[in-house]
């Protein structure tokens, strides 16, 4: 009896890896972490498939000056620094002097090309042992993203550089933010892809989400491959359905839209998602909403509000989501035993789910409709740093720490987002630094209301400390914007 030829299954392979957004000459997002194997390919053998963390540093120049130089102008390096036989810090952690990546541990300094050019504990007449440079990665700008290619055995594609058509049409705006979350990528893109809990989840964050909208939805799937699954979605009631999705693995997620206004002018409008694992249990998120058609109402605020309105979408679900990746790890079975998947809701995260057993045992570890595949080594937890101020900072992430301590806590917004962002730091603070100033501005002007006689004086004085008290009390309202968790207030069960 002839024996039956074993298919075999298809892995799918991929180098290219997100790594920040950049905007007006400052590149913004994770330079912290991804993940990929020793020769770079994101899906492959779980068993040759490590967590892998890596980092950005910039050439001889500054970022600003060399983002727009295209490929070559970055060097990607390992994080894992090679301080001595047994020790592993993070050049993430690091700091930049003169053009040079300087790891804080031992203070050794790498060229953008990962060349170590100081050791201040090695002899001067000695040799810097060539083992102690840092392997590199060649990245390339592409409309405003910085995208690693994450092999130096195969030459990189231009070709495989993910090109988002609504951003480059005139006029196009967009309002980018980069958040680091407390669970799984497969959680986050799933929660991406699923627009009913919107309604209820989100109930008035913005103009749009309202719980008596909820309702159901109707879908369209237009597409399926082993890269990912496309297709049209909205209001069961709409016909044609007006919203387009798209799936690309490993990391890309947008939702379009075109609008047509009373002058029968098209508008576009694009959600865009870019995801990424940074461990187990963990990931990264850049975010970019944008239009060709901006509100006159969206002018009216900063760009720091967005921001804080994007943290607290994501933290109205970080307690449902950081609960079902724990269920998920403990219940060791397929999506299909835990999820009661609705075709008038869910088809998105149903579709993802089946798209995962296709392609699941090329990853380190999956969680698919039918097929599970658990992670082989346990995730690895780092703790908050040693002492009474950050442990009391850990125990109240909600206030995002005490002063300027902050511990390394994914439930803290200052951790997730503030410190990934320029913008948000820089405004941050300026509004500490008024504030400040205006406390001082209205202890003085009270304490002269008190020493003059005149009671015109007295009164003009005493006016304006008031209103001294009340920039600064603004200025520390919008500190708290920035800084402090939402936190659901309903009456629980």
């Amino acid at each position: 009896m002839p024996t039956r030829r074993k298919r075999r299954r298809k892995v799918i392979t991929t180098f290219l890896w997100v790594l920040a957004v950049k905007k007006s000459g400052e590149v913004r997002g994770s330079w912290r972490t991804t993940i990929g194997r020793k020769n770079g390919t994101r899906f492959t053998s779980p068993r040759t498939c490590p967590m892998t963390h890596l980092w950005v540093s910039p050439c001889m120049t500054s970022i600003s000056s060399c983002i727009g130089t295209g490929i070559g102008s970055f060097a990607v390096t390992r994080i894992a620094a090679p301080t001595g036989k047994v020790w592993l810090a993070k050049l993430s952690e690091g700091q930049l002097i003169d053009g040079r990546l300087e790891c804080l541990y031992h203070g050794w300094q790498f060229d953008g090309d990962g060349k170590c050019v100081k050791i201040p504990q090695l002899p001067a007449e000695a040799k810097i042992p060539r083992s102690a440079c840092l392997r590199t990665y060649e990245v390339r700008d592409s409309q405003g993203v910085v995208w690693v290619w994450m092999s130096q055995k195969t030459p990189p594609n231009l070709n495989k550089l993910p090109w988002f058509e609504n951003f480059a049409r005139p006029g196009f705006q967009d309002t980018s933010t980069t958040h680091e979350l407390p669970y799984d990528h497969s959680i986050l893109l799933e929660n991406l892809m699923d627009p009913a809990h919107i309604p209820i989840s989100h109930d008035r964050t913005d103009w749009s989400a309202k719980r008596e909208d909820a309702q159901p939805l109707g879908f369209e799937v237009t597409e399926r491959t082993d890269r990912g699954f496309a297709g049209w979605w909205g209001k069961a009631k709409d016909k044609p359905l007006p919203n387009f999705l798209r799936f690309e693995a490993p990391c890309v997620l947008q939702n379009n839209r075109e609008l047509v206004d009373e002058n029968r002018e098209k508008h576009y409008f694009t959600g865009l998602f870019l995801c990424r694992p940074t461990g187990q249990g963990k990931s990264m998120l850049i975010v970019r909403f944008g239009t060709t058609k901006r509100s006159p109402l969206a002018k009216l605020f900063p760009q720091w509000y967005f921001h804080q309105n994007g943290a607290k979408v994501f933290e109205q679900d970080m307690g449902f989501l950081s609960s079902q990746n724990e269920i998920l790890m403990k219940s060791k079975v397929a999506t299909k035993e835990l999820y009661l998947n609705l075709k008038s809701s869910d088809t998105w995260v149903s579709e993802y789910r089946k798209w995962m057993d296709k392609v699941g045992h090329g990853m380190p570890y999956h969680f698919g409709h039918s097929t599970i595949s658990l992670p082989k080594e346990p995730a690895v937890v780092e703790h908050a740093p040693a002492g009474l101020v950050a442990g009391v900072s850990a125990s109240a992430p909600a206030k995002g720490g005490i002063g300027t301590m902050y511990a390394p806590n994914l439930a803290n917004r200052y951790f997730r987002h503030v410190i990934h962002c320029k913008g948000c730091r820089t405004v941050i603070k300026a509004f500490q630094a008024w504030k400040n100033a205006l406390s001082v501005m209205a202890l003085t002007l009270t304490a002269l209301a008190i020493l003059v006689s005149g009671r015109q004086w007295k009164a003009l004085l005493l006016v304006l400390a008031t209103v001294c008290s009340a920039g600064a009390y603004g200025c520390s309202t919008a500190v708290a914007l920035n800084t402090t968790n939402f936190i659901r207030t309903h009456r629980r069960l």
